[in-house]
């Protein structure tokens, strides 16, 4: 492999930098190196320190990811690997404050999950995972939603599975906020993709919607209110979707049952 002298570190086995001032001083600079290993080292210490001195880093946070974006695309698979380590740490010190940064970032690990190199896909699935987990819903689902018409079908369906993971974290208030509506349209277009993955995380979605739907909206109209609201799953789906799709859906949240 010609990796020895890179240690994957996990996140908790991670000790703090021994000299924050000058870690925070030379870090970009070092971050740039020609010099791989210095890379790999400079990527741990952006995980020590988002993960020891999160504050102390916030104001360079955007030209550090820029630099690990740089490092992902490294075609060295240790650079590669302790970035995507590296950006699995400052999903879960950062955040939302890395919303703005996010995008390249997100490009690159949909990619790195989507590649057939093991280790890499791995690493790149769990920094995803940490990243549904960390960021705020309400800013990374509009991060995620373009990602589902991309042409790679992977990359489609690590995005759908990201989604699927995300819309639960709204809670109840949230769903109906972003609009349960939107997000029913948004899974069922995913039924028909190409790869299984991508129609299982659509099938979870519609099921968790149809649980939502079914608590908050689909009560029985009595005689004293009559609110149009309260339509039943079924009909609210015939309504909302196309004919095909609407089919497709409710085959999909009978089964269920």
């Amino acid at each position: 492999m010609g990796n020895s002298e890179v240690e994957y570190i996990e996140s908790e086995n991670l000790k703090d930098v021994e000299d924050v001032d000058m870690s925070l001083k030379t870090l970009l600079s070092v971050l740039e190196s020609t010099d791989w290993i210095l890379v790999c080292e400079a990527l741990n210490d952006v995980r020590r320190l988002s993960m020891f001195h999160r504050e102390a880093m916030l104001d360079m946070l955007g030209n550090v990811i820029s630099l690990i974006v740089k490092s992902l695309k490294n075609p060295k698979s240790a650079v590669c690997k302790t970035a995507i380590m590296a950006s699995s740490d400052i999903f879960k010190a950062y955040c939302g404050s890395l919303i703005n940064s996010l995008d390249p970032l997100l490009v690159q690990l949909l990619l790195k999950s989507s590649q057939d190199k093991r280790f890499v896909c791995e690493a790149a699935k769990k920094a995803l995972i940490s990243m549904t987990t960390w960021v705020s819903p309400v800013l990374l689902l509009p991060k995620l939603q373009p990602y589902l018409k991309n042409k790679n079908p992977r990359i489609r369906a690590k995005a759908s599975m990201c989604i699927s993971r995300t819309v639960p974290r709204l809670g109840v208030d949230g769903i109906k906020a972003y609009g349960i509506e939107k997000l029913i349209q948004l899974s069922a277009s995913q039924l028909s993709d190409q790869l299984p993955e991508s129609r299982e995380a659509a099938r979870a979605l519609l099921l968790e919607l149809q649980n939502v739907y079914e608590k908050t909206f689909d009560m029985t109209p009595t005689e004293v209110s009559e609110d149009p609201q309260t339509i039943s799953w079924e009909h609210f789906c015939q309504l909302k979707l196309s004919p095909l799709s609407a089919q497709a859906v409710l085959q999909v949240t009978n089964v269920a049952r």
